[in-house]
């Protein structure tokens, strides 16, 4: 959240986006590992590696609700994402947004599977408990050298 005086008010970002325009979501598309940052209770970070996909202009991972991820989450919605292309690690994107939307039952296995089988080729090995999590760009960097 943008408040009065904050450094996005003072400095914006010129190449920052709301949307996923073509080159970030060439990256979150491919089976390149992301890495979502959210807030621990203390209001520090926590950041892990995690398996990542488009849905529709939504992000889409999945974790454990109980996860520490997924306890954070449930207490603030907000998150950051970043992603490299693991071919070209000069190639990535930056994302922060929040999660709008927890997806479970056969619609969240529906993307968890999907979302691994593009890693892996396959479905998820077992039915643990998991969910999907849908977030909402609300700033999209692509950086750019040269």
């Amino acid at each position: 959240m943008k408040t009065p005086g904050s450094r996005a008010d003072r400095d914006p970002q010129r190449n920052g986006t709301t949307v996923l325009n073509e080159a970030a979501r060439a990256l979150f598309e491919g089976p390149n590992i992301a890495h979502v940052a959210t807030l621990l209770p203390d209001g520090g970070p926590h950041s892990v590696p995690v398996m990542i996909d488009v849905e529709g202009d939504h992000l889409a991972f999945f974790t454990s609700p109980d996860s520490r991820k997924g306890r954070n989450l449930a207490a603030d919605d907000r998150i950051a994402i970043s992603v490299t292309d693991r071919e070209n690690l000069v190639l990535s994107a930056l994302v922060r947004g929040r999660v709008v939307k927890r997806v479970g039952g056969d619609e969240g296995w529906a993307i968890v599977d999907r979302i691994f089988a593009k890693y892996t080729g396959g479905p998820y090995p077992s039915r643990e408990d998991r969910e999907a999590y849908l977030v909402e760009p609300e700033h999209v960097t692509v950086p750019t050298f040269g």
